[in-house]
């Protein structure tokens, strides 16, 4: 394979990595954006999301490949999985918050953020425990259709993974612009009391908030169970961390900062473990957290915030 080739490839496949990091990151910045919390229980709401949409496709019958189920196309069935995993981790993520976070949010130092990694656990040892510990397969019903650039590979998968990140984050960046529910959060973000007085319901805004961040996380799940063929209770740690630096990367509460930051630190994962090696991975990756931390906390796109009285 030639040396363009070998780099086309990695690439495609951190532009890949990326797109998932992508959407695992904004549930993390759009939490902090919102309430200043670092949600550690977005990590394994993640692995949650990968086996619901399993379990989903399960029960739908998804066994290899197959272009028409249930006498419905097989696209429309993918986006019926993706929509069921993404209310119901939604769903997750908006209990957590009303049942586990909301009465610790007037609550300063590290409790809130200490209760989310507990939460997390939870989560962690409920699937542990109800799925067991060995890897679950996931079925393969994308065609097999590809494209080849010499040595180099691009699956119809990925292009419609790419896809579907993308339309989700410019949603999201819609939902937040254009919105009146968008428009409180901006507002919620910037002085939760100034927003009260104005009107906004910010515990409504809140618990939206976990529920779209939540969603997100479910999505992103979703990409990970199709792209790698497999689950296993343990993936939201790696990935989790590894979303996290994306958003601190990009500037965390930047919806923008992200998505930038999630395909940056894809694009590093896939390039490193090719150029380099596998296991200088993650070195790289939290060499890079510590350096953006030190040197310019507020991340690519961030801007630091005025102090709020």
């Amino acid at each position: 394979m030639e040396s363009w080739e070998i780099l086309l490839q990695q690439v495609i496949n951190g532009v890949s990595l990326g797109a998932m990091y992508a959407l695992l990151a904004l549930g993390f910045t759009m939490v902090y954006g919102i309430i200043e919390l670092i949600n550690f229980a977005h990590f394994n709401i993640f692995m949650v999301g990968s086996f619901i949409a399993m379990w989903v496709m399960q029960l739908m019958g998804f066994t290899g490949q197959s272009h028409v189920l249930y006498g419905l196309p097989l696209t429309a069935m993918l986006v019926f999985v993706l929509c069921v995993t993404m209310v119901a981790t939604g769903v997750l993520g908006a209990l957590i918050e009303r049942f586990g976070l909301r009465a610790l949010r007037g609550v300063s130092g590290t409790a809130p953020m200490i209760t989310t990694i507990g939460l997390s656990y939870i989560l962690f040892n409920v699937i542990l425990l109800g799925a067991g510990a060995d890897t679950k397969n996931y079925s393969n019903p994308m065609p097999n259709i590809r494209w080849e650039f010499g040595d180099a590979v691009l699956h119809l998968r990925e292009l419609i993974l790419w896809g579907v990140s993308l339309v989700l984050m410019l949603a999201l960046h819609y939902f937040v612009r254009r919105t009146k529910m968008g428009k409180a959060m901006q507002a919620t973000a910037q002085d939760q009391e100034a927003a009260r007085m104005v009107g906004v319901d910010v515990d409504r805004v809140v618990i939206i908030t976990f529920f779209i961040g939540s969603a997100l996380a479910g999505a992103a799940g979703v990409i990970f169970g199709l792209y790698y063929n497999y689950t296993n209770f343990g993936i939201g740690y790696t990935a989790g961390l590894r979303a996290f630096t994306a958003a601190v990367l990009g500037g965390i509460g930047n919806i923008p900062g992200a998505m930038l930051g999630g395909v940056l630190i894809g694009l590093i994962e896939s390039l490193g473990g090719q150029y380099l090696a596998v296991r200088w991975t993650d070195v790289i990756i939290f060499s890079i957290l510590v350096l953006v931390l030190v040197f310019r906390p507020t991340g690519l796109l961030g801007r630091a915030s005025p102090t709020k009285s």
